[in-house]
């Protein structure tokens, strides 16, 4: 259990904080997370990587030289924000390009998305690539919607070694993609972990079993056994990925890998160990030579009590680079000469801290009629915030049948950032737009992950509807929630049926433009529009999921409704009250 913490919702930025105080050597602190404390050559690839809290060493601690050239660090088990990812690729950049590499989860693809275009916009070069190793998570032939896990660090470090070396943009993606075709991971874990201010783990395993095939945001695994003894984990471990070798791979003897023992919070140094001589003899036996194995927390999460182990199948080119020199806070390897401190270093720091106390917003001009309709925007986001805090727990608890039981703190973390971001703007004058709009920022920025992005995206879809110009009209809003629903389709990729928050809002925007279209006022086509909401979000309980961290539990799911499509229902609802308020 997680013990020592303040407000549980700061702990994060503060946890980021002591990290950067503790590692100045290595890390300077910016909007966003870090970047490297020594300078890059001019015209160097910057590898920036990202991910939520919770992981550490990943991905904060392998920000160096030898290693990555910045890291996002988003919320507890969030991923970062785009705006924050755009923001530490910026200050890494060294003229080169950028490529961002991320574990292959959905809020990080699309935030790391959203980032590379905003990047591609500002006229830097940009690529994206997201590792896929888990083989617990899909099966070969879908291989592409693979979790990533502990083949995070060999991916990484082989993308950021072919960057060292000076090799452009194009080629370090495909080192990248070489590394990740080759790297395969699989886990067990024996309990569950407990977020900081939770009093219970988001899973738990029977007295005396194991879950195997677990990812590390809190994911139950796929399946059960008995309690193994170290040698048998262990054999479990190695056979299970020997069964899938790389496609240009026929026989693992002799051939060669990096290995990667990772320890996933509370297992002890020394049990990792005595797990590790029976790996290693193991692989002996199959032909595999080992290359400069890896055993220890490399990518954890929190107090789980797991392992798991990675393979990267190497080459002459992917050993080159897995040798390769690195010098990090949490990851070090061979020597490097001695490093260039970054000339702006101290300017940077000292604008990072400066963020701290932000400079009042600038607030467009709005007229007297988008003022009043921001009144019933802000107690619109004042009715969701408060709806979200009273249902938090129940949509965690939804969430964590077959997921990883966040939700509820991320809803809460991101409604409670955009009412206050709202009110702030509010307070200056501004319309219904850019309170939307501001309020869709702050929504992406304190959640993060697939929540984040979606609703960012909601409201920023009905921010740029209104406008600030006129009173919105029942019409408009319906507009709104339209482009709402077309956006977050293109975003996520999720249709009708996928069990999402889409199976949702579909049908909510398609009710709200018919009772429009029927001349209904706002608050009652609302009210009809939320009645079928609610039935919708119900609905899903019958459903399987085909997309997010759900979908490899799919059947754990069924009987049990989407934990997305369920809170989007209760926050139509919620704001129909603050339309009826406001009338």
């Amino acid at each position: 259990m997680t013990r020592l913490f303040n407000d549980p919702a700061a702990f994060a930025d503060e946890a980021l904080e002591g990290f950067t105080a503790a590692h100045r050597r290595w890390v300077r602190p910016v909007t966003g997370g870090v970047v490297r404390a020594t300078a890059t050559p001019a015209g160097q690839v910057a590898v920036v990587i990202g991910g939520g809290s919770g992981h550490y060493p990943a991905f904060s601690g392998l920000v160096g030289r030898g290693l990555a050239h910045g890291a996002a660090v988003g919320n507890v088990f969030a991923s970062p924000s785009a705006r924050q990812i755009h923001s530490v690729a910026t200050a890494a950049h060294a003229g080169g390009g950028v490529l961002l590499m991320y574990g292959n989860y959905a809020g990080d693809v699309l935030h790391f998305g959203q980032a590379a275009e905003r990047l591609a916009a500002d006229g830097v070069e940009t690529r994206t690539f997201a590792v896929a190793d888990d083989i617990s998570s899909a099966g070969p032939e879908e291989s592409a919607k693979r979790r990533g896990i502990a083949g995070d660090l060999p991916v990484f470090k082989a993308a950021a070694a072919a960057a060292e070396q000076g090799l452009p943009l194009e080629e370090v993606l495909r080192v990248a993609e070489r590394a990740g075709a080759r790297t395969r991971s699989f886990g067990i874990a024996f309990s569950g972990c407990t977020l900081p201010g939770a009093d219970h783990p988001l899973f738990t395993v029977p007295e005396a079993r194991m879950a195997v095939g677990l990812g590390i945001h809190g994911e139950p695994g796929i399946g059960e056994e008995a309690l193994p003894t170290a040698d048998e984990a262990a054999r479990l471990l190695v056979e299970t990925l020997l069964r899938e070798l790389p496609e240009d791979v026929a026989d693992p003897a002799g051939q060669r890998a990096a290995v990667i023992l990772n320890g996933l919070g509370s297992v002890k140094y020394e049990e990792l160990f005595v797990v590790y001589r029976r790996v290693a003899a193991l692989l002996g036996d199959a032909g595999v030579e080992i290359v400069d194995p890896e055993v220890g927390e490399l990518v954890t999460s929190f107090d789980m009590a797991g392992i798991s182990l990675t393979l990267t199948w190497l080459d002459d080119r992917l050993e080159e680079l897995w040798r390769a020199p690195a010098d990090t806070p949490a990851y070090r390897k061979g020597a490097l000469d001695a490093a260039e401190p970054d000339p702006d270093r101290a300017s940077a720091t000292a604008a990072a801290q400066d963020t701290a106390v932000p400079a009042a917003p600038v607030v467009p001009a709005a007229s007297d009629a988008s003022r009043g309709a921001a009144d019933t925007v802000l107690a619109a986001l004042d009715a969701v915030a408060r709806v979200v805090d009273a249902h938090a727990d129940e949509l965690g608890r939804i969430d964590a049948v077959a997921g990883d039981g966040d939700h509820g703190i991320g809803m809460r973390r991101g409604s409670t950032a955009a009412h206050r971001a709202a009110a702030d703007v509010h307070g200056l004058g501004a319309g219904a737009g850019t309170v939307l709009t501001r309020a869709a920022d702050a929504w992406a920025d304190k959640a993060g992950g697939t929540s984040g992005a979606l609703w960012g995206t909601i409201l920023r879809s009905l921010g740029t509807a209104l406008g600030d110009r006129d009173a919105p009209d029942a019409a408009r809003v319906a507009d709104g929630v339209a482009e709402a629903s077309a956006a977050v389709r293109r975003l996520g990729g999720a249709e009708v049926g996928d069990k999402t928050m889409v199976d949702v809002l579909v049908p909510f925007a398609d009710a709200l433009a018919a009772a429009t279209a029927e001349d209904l006022p706002l608050a009652d086509a609302w009210d009809r529009a939320a009645t079928t909401a609610t039935a919708a979000a119900a609905g899903t309980a019958d459903l399987l999921p085909r997309r997010g961290r759900a979908r490899p539990h799919a059947e754990k799911s069924l009987g049990t409704p989407d934990a997305g499509a369920h809170s989007l229902a209760l926050i139509t609802r919620a704001v129909h009250g603050a339309l009826l308020d406001h009338h």
